[in-house]
């Protein structure tokens, strides 16, 4: 770290210590306002223009019915939902004034309904769902390159807009298989320990899940491919993924504040952080995940979540629910009366000031 760097995160330590109230009294949003701080490189950071981005994609090992209850059509009709304000993420981003932009990464469907409502759609399709890595490679890397310079792009034009804060979210049946063969690989931990319920699989279709992905693994011979992120990516990654990637990256290179969601988007961050190390260093994290595996992944990332929710809905809902929590750091940081200001007395400059008896 620079002198720099140094001297400025010296300076909101002292800022926030000097703030009327005992040192570390607010716990985790202590932390969150000097990393805000870092990240912008101001002592004075603020939230704005917040905005979460929904990258939708399909998954061709989905329509085997291998990994997943649900049928491949709902990534659409859930895209559709989101367009018509529906979901989740949509009541979330209302609630708390965030904004929202959703991504056709790659669906696999014809076209959309001429009808929907929300104003921040991209139709980014690079193909109709990627191949079922099964059989074959997911993706071209061509067209894995396409999508992350896509996702760069899409990211670097909010930065433009004046968001300086964002969350990344997605949808895609199938694509829980994906990060955990993508987490397996970078992080070394065995597939059935990455391996989750997904879109609520049970016991006995959880027991085929995993057994498929160890044998995809195999197939691709996954860890030979644990540095190198773009072939990873073709091999048994999804569009929107691929588009988190590249997403990640466009926001460290704009400093902007990274809330990460939850297992799939990590699982994008551990791409994107082989792409460029720095990127980690923007990141707040917003929950942990009840997908197994996710908290495995936080301690590889050295993490700590802000929520524990038991949520893994996904759609970018625990970022949008994080976001409140990181207004308030900035806000007590600019806000907050200090003790000189206030004229309260310090209680550890009281006590080296005490005369001696």
């Amino acid at each position: 770290m620079s002198n720099q760097f140094t001297v400025l995160r010296q300076q909101l330590q002292a800022a926030i210590d000097n703030k009327t109230k005992p040192p570390g009294s607010l716990g985790l949003l202590e932390g969150i306002a000097l990393q805000a701080g870092m990240i912008q490189q101001s002592l004075h950071p603020q939230v704005l223009e917040p905005h979460i981005v929904v990258f939708a994609g399909d998954h061709g090992i989905a329509s085997t019915g291998l990994v997943n209850p649900f049928p491949q059509e709902v990534t659409a009709q859930m895209v559709l939902n989101f367009l018509r304000g529906g979901a989740a993420i949509n009541v979330f981003t209302r609630q708390h004034n965030i904004g929202l932009t959703v991504v056709d990464a790659g669906v696999n469907n014809d076209e959309w309904d001429a009808s929907i409502t929300l104003d921040h759609f991209i139709d980014a399709k690079i193909g109709r769902g990627t191949a079922n890595y099964l059989e074959t490679d997911a993706m071209t890397e061509t067209a894995t390159v396409a999508a992350i310079e896509t996702g760069r792009s899409i990211v670097a034009n909010l930065a433009l807009q004046g968001c300086n804060t964002i969350g990344f979210g997605e949808m895609g049946i199938g694509n829980t298989s994906s990060a955990a063969l993508i987490m397996s690989a970078i992080t070394g931990i065995p597939v059935e320990n990455c391996v989750g319920r997904g879109t609520g699989v049970n016991d006995a279709q959880l027991a085929i899940k995993t057994g498929t992905l160890q044998k995809v693994f195999q197939l691709h011979q996954l860890q030979q491919y644990s540095r190198q992120p773009v072939a990873l990516l073709s091999k048994v990654g999804g569009y929107e993924i691929a588009m988190m990637t590249g997403a990640f990256l466009a926001a460290a290179e704009h400093h902007m504040i990274i809330v990460v969601d939850g297992f799939i988007t990590t699982a994008a961050l551990l791409l994107a952080q082989q792409l460029e190390p720095t990127v980690r260093e923007f990141c707040l994290f917003a929950h942990t995940s009840n997908e197994q595996g996710h908290e495995a992944m936080l301690r590889y990332l050295d993490a700590k979540p802000l929520l524990h929710l038991g949520m893994r809905l996904g759609e970018g809902t625990g970022a949008a629910l994080a976001i409140p929590l990181i207004r308030s750091a900035v806000a007590f940081l600019n806000e907050m009366a200090s003790f000189d200001t206030a004229g309260v007395s310090n209680a550890t400059e009281s006590i080296t000031s005490r005369p001696k008896a």
